[in-house]
């Protein structure tokens, strides 16, 4: 036996072995886990539910989805992401299902295929361990797709709550009532962010709170720390309105700072990249030089 082979049958048997002891022996849930279940508090709703079937990823890995659940996916990251975004914990496993299975499937399939038309016989190891590694690259691969929609989704919360805030601060400078200023400025915005800030406010309209607290929650739950600290700092500054424009407005420009620093980063990080291939054709160019020449010296010897 190759001690590749041998490699390979060992990580298998051990994973065997490590899925068997946890299903015989969960790991114990901690307490506070078992106390909220007992009193389960309603998930908060997502940022903006996104209509539609799910496509057929999520259809072909149904059935598997179980099988992604126990090994504790998605993880918790993920979670907050898929409700920023709206989705279903449980069509993302699916999909998750999906893609692992087409990853385990796809190498052995065409190593076989290459290794028959080729005149050999298909072995056992390179097949295997291609699958297994794809079946862990490809699955990871929904999570990636979510972890960067969900950073957009808070790049753009980010950026509406700066208008938000700049618009407020207009209308307090009018002569509008803080609650009056704060559904104004939410009325005149578009997209995604804007409507969840709306529906913030409608809610503190509804149940006669200040619209402080429901924003925070938004900020908790879209994972915005800006918002959280922007309901903090104003439900300090009580409902006098020239104490909340001054907060407001405060806010406003650390936005607008932090946009113009990231825009500022983000500009050099497209330049070091637009100066790799040239730096990679130049080595490109030196090796096309020098290799006739090293060669001519090696075969000298």
């Amino acid at each position: 036996m190759s001690p590749l082979l041998a490699a390979v049958l060992g990580v298998g048997a051990g994973l065997g072995l490590l899925v068997a002891v946890f299903g015989l022996v969960p790991p114990r849930t901690p307490l506070v886990e078992a106390l909220a279940a007992l009193a389960p508090r309603p998930e908060p709703e997502p940022l903006a539910a996104e209509p539609g079937e799910p496509g057929w990823a999520a259809r072909l890995g149904r059935r598997l989805a179980p099988a992604v659940a126990a090994c504790g996916l998605p993880t918790a990251a993920v979670r907050r992401d898929l409700r920023v975004l709206g989705r279903e914990v449980a069509v993302h496993r699916a999909e998750q299902a999906a893609c692992a299975l087409f990853g385990l499937l796809l190498p052995p399939l065409l190593l076989t295929a290459v290794t028959v038309l080729a005149g050999g016989t298909p072995g056992v190891v390179w097949p295997v361990g291609a699958g297994l590694v794809c079946a862990v690259g490809f699955g990871s691969v929904p999570d990636l797709n979510v972890r960067a929609e969900a950073k957009r989704r808070r790049e753009e919360m980010r950026h509406t709550l700066s208008a938000f805030c700049d618009l407020a601060v207009i209308s307090l400078s009018g002569g509008a009532g803080v609650d009056q200023a704060l559904d104004d400025a939410a009325s005149v915005l578009d997209g995604d962010a804007a409507h969840a800030l709306r529906r913030a406010l409608a809610t503190a309209e509804l149940t006669r709170v200040p619209p402080w607290g429901p924003l925070g929650r938004l900020g908790e739950e879209t994972d915005v720390a800006e918002l959280r600290e922007l309901a903090a700092t104003v439900a300090l500054a009580g409902s006098e309105g020239a104490k909340v424009r001054a907060s407001l407005a405060a806010k406003a420009s650390a936005l607008r700072t932090r946009q113009l620093a990231d825009a500022h980063g983000e500009a050099g990080q497209a330049t070091e990249l637009m100066s790799l291939p040239l730096v990679v054709l130049f080595a490109g160019f030196l090796v096309l030089l020098g290799f006739p020449a090293l060669a001519h010296v090696l075969e000298s010897l």
